[in-house]
């Protein structure tokens, strides 16, 4: 097996911050945005579920790395799922009237919600592993 070790505190307190910088600056965004309602609900609902599929991503990829049984389906699902919230995100910013600053921003702070959740993901699960101490 692989020796594991221990993020540092600092890329943990990195990770989190960029974490809720994206997660923050999406929000922002969609708080002053001049869309109707049901389109904030929509970009939200695609960040909410970007989150969620990346951070189950992260879990079953790592699963299998280290030899935890997870079914071909629940594997599939997984990238699936991560897929489709980076395609509607970009459906939604490709048929939007916003700017293309506006599409950019969006763009970026979702991607950097995505990324740092997975990075969020892992040092929770490698903090929580007391088989990878000594």
């Amino acid at each position: 097996m692989i020796k594991q070790y221990k993020p540092s505190a600092a890329f943990v307190g990195a990770s989190w911050a960029t974490l809720i910088t994206g997660i923050l600056a999406y929000m922002v965004g969609l708080w002053n945005a001049a869309m109707q309602l049901n389109e904030k609900g929509y970009y939200f609902t695609v960040l909410m579920y970007g989150l969620f599929s990346a951070v189950t991503l992260q879990k079953v990829v790592r699963d299998r790395q280290e030899g935890i049984r997870v079914t071909g389906l629940f594997f599939g699902i997984s990238w699936f799922s991560t897929v489709l919230s980076v395609l509607l995100l970009s459906v939604g910013l490709w048929n939007a009237t916003l700017t293309l600053s506006e599409k950019g921003f969006y763009a970026m702070s979702f991607v950097l919600a995505l990324f740092s959740a997975v990075a969020v993901q892992k040092n929770v699960r490698d903090l929580g592993d007391d088989s990878s101490a000594g």
